[in-house]
């Protein structure tokens, strides 16, 4: 009983971690479906906002002041989002 016991603890945690790793790591995109245009553009205003972001966050633990920071934030999303905290522009 005891061994039957610890087989199915073993057999549980094993089975919990390895959807836990399904759930954590990035699904494939499927082959059959083609990113349009318009989303492929979507994505890179993403990535360059979560840079633009990422620079103010590393702007603000230097030290500098959070106006300075906030200026370069700015300057960096201009044309490409909207608003003082620098918010994605969709353009659909």
């Amino acid at each position: 009983m005891k061994f039957s016991l610890q087989a199915l603890l073993i057999a549980l945690s094993l089975s919990a971690s390895g959807a836990l790793q399904a759930q954590s790591s990035p699904a494939a995109a499927p082959a059959a479906k083609a990113l349009s245009e318009h989303v492929k553009a979507d994505i890179g205003r993403h990535r360059a906002m979560s840079k633009a972001h990422e620079e103010a966050a590393r702007c603000l633990e230097s030290g500098e002041s959070e106006e300075r920071c906030q200026k370069a934030l700015l300057a960096a999303c201009r044309g490409l989002a909207i608003g003082k905290y620098c918010g994605l522009k969709h353009e659909h």
